[in-house]
C-alpha cells in the first residue's frame, strides 16, 4: 500500500471521527435541554429563574472559550476533546445530582462544568474539523455541524420517549453521561495525527493579536447572530409550546425535535449551497427562513402551524456556526486562536439569550420575548460579508 493510500484511509478515517465526536456532542447537549420544562419543574424555578440557572451554563462557556484555542495548540485536538468531554461528563451528572435532590446550587455547579467542558469540546472538533476539510479540498463543515445535529435530533427523540414514559430527567442525564464517556475516548483516537509547536517556539499568532482582527471580530458576529437565533429556540422553544400554546411536555419535545432535524437537513445539504452561491448569499437566505419561521411560532395561530415554524427556524438557523468556523479556521496556522476568539463572540449569544428571554418572559410571556431574534439575525446579517473565503482558501 502506497504512503498515498494510507494517507486517504487516515483522513477518511479522521472524517468519520469527527462526524461522530459532533454527534456525541450534540447528544450530550440536547439530552437535557429537550426536556428543559423538567429540569425548571424539578427544581421549582420561574421563567426568570431558569433564565439565570442557564446563565450558570452560557457565562462558564464563554469564560472558556478564550482558553480553548491556546489549549488546542498546546495538546492537539485530540487530548483538548477528551478534556472537554470529561468536564461535560462531569456536568450532566452533577445537574442530574442537583435535580435529583433538589439542589439548585448543584445543579448550577454542574451547568459550569457542562459549559467549560463544552467550550473545549466545541473549539478543539471544529479545528480538528477544518483541518479535514482543508485537506479533503471540500465544503463538509455543515455536514459535521449535522453530526452534531443528528446527535441533537436523537436526544430529543430519547427525551420525547423518556417523557412520555415518565423516566425522571435524572435518570436521563445519568444515561446521557455515561454514553458520552463511553464514545469519547475510543473516538478521538482516529483523529488526524497532531505535531505539537517545537519548544520555545512562540505561537504563529497570540490571543490579543486575533482580537484586534476586523475579518475574525466580524466573523464572530455572525455567530453571535445565528448562535443567538439558534440558542433561543433551543433553549426556550420547548417551553415556549408549553406555556404558550398551553401543550403537554411531549409536544414541546416534539417542537424541539422538529427544530434539531430541520437543522441537520439544512446542514447535510448546506455544503451544496455554499459552494454553488457562496457563503454570504447562503447566510442571507437562511436567515429570511429563520425569520419567517419565527413568525410562525409566536403568532400563537395553532400548534402545527408552530410546529412548521421551528422546521423553517431549524433551516435558518442550520449555517451560521458552520460557516463562521469555516471561515475563522481558513488559515491552518492561525486557524485554533482565530476559531477560539470569533467563538468567544458567538457564544455570547448563549451568554445574553437565556437571561434576556427569561426576564423579558416575565413581562410579557415567552413567545413574545422570542421577537428580540429579529435584532439578533440583523447582526448576522450585518457582518456576514467577513465570511468571503481569504485569497488562499477555496469558499
Amino acid at each position: 500500500m502506497t504512503g498515498t493510500e494510507l494517507d486517504r484511509q487516515r483522513l477518511d478515517r479522521a472524517k468519520v471521527a469527527v462526524g461522530f465526536t459532533f454527534a456525541t456532542n450534540g447528544l450530550a447537549v440536547a439530552g437535557w435541554l429537550a426536556r428543559a420544562p423538567a429540569v425548571r419543574d424539578g427544581l421549582e424555578l420561574s421563567a426568570a429563574g431558569f433564565g439565570l440557572l442557564l446563565l450558570c451554563l452560557s457565562a462558564a462557556a464563554i469564560a472558556a472559550i478564550p482558553l480553548a484555542g491556546p489549549l488546542v495548540q498546546r495538546v492537539g485536538p485530540a487530548r483538548a476533546v477528551l478534556i472537554g468531554s470529561t468536564s461535560m461528563v462531569l456536568g450532566l451528572t452533577g445537574l442530574a445530582t442537583g435535580v435529583l435532590v433538589g439542589s439548585v446550587a448543584l445543579a448550577g455547579l454542574g451547568l459550569v462544568l457542562a459549559g467549560v467542558g463544552n467550550s473545549t469540546w466545541d473549539v478543539a472538533m471544529n479545528v480538528e474539523g477544518a483541518d479535514v476539510e482543508r485537506r479533503l479540498g471540500r465544503t463538509i463543515m455543515p455536514r459535521f455541524h449535522a453530526g452534531f445535529s443528528i446527535g441533537t435530533v436523537l436526544g430529543a427523540a430519547i427525551s420525547a420517549v423518556a417523557a412520555a414514559t415518565g423516566l425522571p430527567i435524572w435518570l436521563q442525564l445519568y444515561l446521557t453521561a455515561a454514553l458520552a464517556a463511553a464514545v469519547s475516548a475510543p473516538t478521538v483516537r482516529n483523529f488526524l495525527p497532531y505535531q505539537p509547536r517545537p519548544a520555545g517556539q512562540k505561537p504563529a499568532m497570540s490571543v490579543g493579536q486575533a482580537w484586534r482582527e476586523p475579518r475574525t471580530i466580524l466573523i464572530g458576529l455572525v455567530m453571535l447572530g445565528f448562535g443567538f437565533t439558534e440558542g433561543t429556540a433551543n433553549d426556550w422553544l420547548a417551553i415556549g409550546l408549553v406555556d404558550g400554546y398551553h401543550a403537554g411536555e411531549t409536544v414541546g419535545a416534539i417542537a424541539f425535535g422538529s427544530f434539531v432535524t430541520a437543522m441537520t437537513l439544512g446542514r447535510l445539504f448546506g455544503g451544496y449551497a455554499i459552494e454553488r452561491w457562496g457563503r454570504v448569499v447562503t447566510l442571507r437566505v437562511t436567515a429570511v427562513s429563520a425569520a419567517v419561521g419565527l413568525l410562525l411560532v409566536v403568532t400563537e395561530i395553532a400548534v402545527p402551524v408552530a410546529i412548521a415554524g421551528a422546521l423553517l427556524w431549524g433551516v435558518g438557523a442550520s449555517l451560521g456556526f458552520p460557516v463562521g468556523m469555516s471561515a475563522a479556521a481558513d488559515d491552518p496556522v492561525r486557524a485554533a486562536i482565530r476559531v477560539s476568539v470569533a467563538g468567544s463572540i458567538g457564544y455570547g449569544a448563549f451568554l445574553a439569550g437565556p437571561p434576556l428571554i427569561g426576564l423579558l418572559a416575565e413581562h410579557v410571556g415567552v413567545l413574545r420575548a422570542m421577537l428580540c431574534v429579529f435584532a439578533a439575525l440583523a447582526i448576522g446579517l450585518v457582518g456576514s460579508g467577513a465570511t468571503r473565503p481569504l485569497p488562499s482558501s477555496r469558499d
